[in-house]
């Protein structure tokens, strides 16, 4: 059986097991062990292309499945073969990727195992309480969905005689019919009352780490949208949205992900703030493009990310200047000190990481985006702009965006603190802006990469002298604070206002050269 599966996968805090369980058994539950073996080359081939390959026994069954990535955070490709019982209580059939043969991700499995050319060996295993209960939402297409609670543990495959093994709580919630906002509803309802968060680690990938000898993994940094249209079409504006937000998300989701889990590795907090800055500009700028706003719920979606993303700043930015800065000071000659030592209120307003990305509003806000990728419902006909339209009203956009940060440029030495600011952030939305739409501008031959590469080149120097004047200027804010507390900071005080206004001529001089960056949307392709 071949399918594209939607789902939610929730990570249950040890804590809120017996809760979950309990509101589970308020209906007819079906209790199955799952025993799985999983395989890959001994390079882990598979596993790099996100592909998953597996032997299961669902009681006394036995299904072989493979699993790939699909286009967005919730969907995945699947194919299951029914393999029956073996004749023997401990005996398991042969794996054989044959059997997948003609499904698409039986295709692309036979295609990865085709390049490596290396044998498959057993990786991991898993064995698996799992009590299932499939619920019917009331009003929302009639969508029915399979509740999925997993308690287990993964264990990896390590050649030694020592068990290496993971525990496995989890929560997964399944569409098996109808409309994905029944899922969505669903999901927002469980990981609001029983304090869930949304995790991206599938048990392959535990088993993966444990082999690895990995606690955390390393970030994800952002990747560019994947848009899906006719080959002698563009998308749409409601697919261009989607695909945007997707992009974000699987940006966003992986480092949320470690985050919640318990990581406080500096760059799974960095990329996740650039994650959601990539997302407002977004919100933002790809308003309007479909004609049925009240699905692209920018404003009701706003609120939460900048939260999470100032939250995420206060922990992040005041110990990341004082990194940069103190070098710089000590070779200019001056004392050394601590100047974030003894500052317990601002201490005290710092949110850890973790309790920022497991709060309830951010991760409803993330349940709420990805049920928006994966909504697949029309709007009324007519109702959706045209592909020109599209293309049209983007072109716009990237050109407002231009002007306004050229002509902000000629005068930046001049603007208040905040307004330099602001020129900083309408920067990155121009350049965030122009990375996503840059397909949607190709000729008929060819696409817009390399004339959207120049322009973007053309940035570059203007983001560099805007990311140095803004760093200084917090520090000079953060050392200015500590003189309170500290008369050393005077120092940096000085130094940091002597470089000020050279900065500010930088940056001017750097915004100009942006004026005659030759513009990729300029005209129609």
């Amino acid at each position: 059986m071949a399918a594209m599966e939607i789902e939610f996968k929730f990570h249950i805090p040890a804590d809120r097991l017996k809760s979950v369980e309990a509101a589970l058994r308020r209906g007819t539950v079906v209790r199955t062990r799952l025993q799985a073996r999983y395989f890959d080359t001994a390079d882990q081939a598979l596993a790099a292309q996100g592909i998953v390959l597996r032997l299961r026994k669902e009681g006394r069954r036995w299904v072989q499945t493979v699993k790939a990535t699909g286009d967005n955070a919730l969907h995945r490709l699947e194919h299951n073969v029914d393999l029956g019982a073996t004749a023997a209580a401990n005996a398991s059939p042969a794996i054989d990727p044959q059997r997948h043969q003609g499904t698409p991700v039986g295709e692309r499995l036979a295609k990865v195992l085709g390049e490596s050319g290396a044998p498959l060996v057993e990786r991991q295993s898993t064995d698996i309480v799992r009590l299932t209960r499939d619920v019917r939402v009331a009003g929302l297409g009639g969508a029915v969905v399979e509740l999925a609670l997993d308690v287990g543990k993964v264990v990896a495959h390590a050649g030694t005689p020592e068990e290496c093994a993971s525990p496995v709580c989890e929560l997964e919630l399944e569409l098996k019919r109808g409309d994905v906002q029944g899922l969505v509803s669903l999901a927002h309802r469980w990981s609001q009352q029983h304090g869930l968060w949304f995790s991206t680690v599938s048990k392959a990938e535990r088993g993966a780490r444990l082999l690895a000898g990995l606690d955390v993994v390393p970030a994800v940094k952002a990747e560019a949208p994947r848009f899906i249209a006719d080959k002698n079409s563009k998308p749409d504006g409601r697919a261009v949205q989607q695909a945007v937000v997707a992009s974000c998300l699987a940006q966003m989701l992986p480092n949320a992900g470690e985050i919640a889990a318990g990581s406080t590795d500096e760059e799974h907090i960095h990329q996740l703030r650039i994650g959601i800055r990539r997302l407002r500009t977004a919100l933002r700028e790809l308003a309007g493009l479909d004609a049925d706003s009240g699905r692209f719920d920018a404003a009701g979606w706003e609120p939460p990310l900048v939260e999470a993303f100032r939250a995420l700043g206060a922990l992040r930015d005041r110990e990341q200047v004082v990194k940069l800065a103190q070098p710089q000071l000590r070779e200019a000659g001056g004392p050394e000190f601590d100047p974030l030592a003894g500052d317990d209120a601002a201490s005290a307003q710092v949110q850890a990481a973790g309790d920022v990305v497991r709060a309830p509003a951010f991760q409803s806000v993330l349940v709420s985006l990805i049920g928006f990728t994966a909504a697949t419902t029309a709007p009324a006909e007519g109702a959706e702009p045209k592909t020109g339209d599209v293309r049209r009203l983007l072109r716009k956009r990237l050109q407002r965006l231009h002007k306004q940060t050229v002509r902000d440029g000629e005068r930046f030495e001049t603007l208040p603190t905040e307004s330099q600011h602001r020129v900083r952030k309408r920067l990155k939305r121009l350049r965030y802006l122009a990375e996503f739409v840059a397909p949607l501008f190709g000729d008929a031959d060819g696409d817009a990469s390399s004339a959207a590469e120049r322009y973007l080149k053309r940035l570059r120097p203007a983001q560099d002298a805007l990311g140095i004047f803004n760093d200084e200027a917090v520090a000079l804010a953060l050392y200015r604070e500590a003189t309170q507390r500290d008369g050393r900071a005077w120092f940096a005080v000085g130094w940091f206002s002597a470089r000020h206004a050279a900065g500010a001529k930088a940056c001017r001089k750097a915004l100009a050269k942006i004026e005659e960056a030759p513009r990729f949307w300029a005209k129609a392709r």
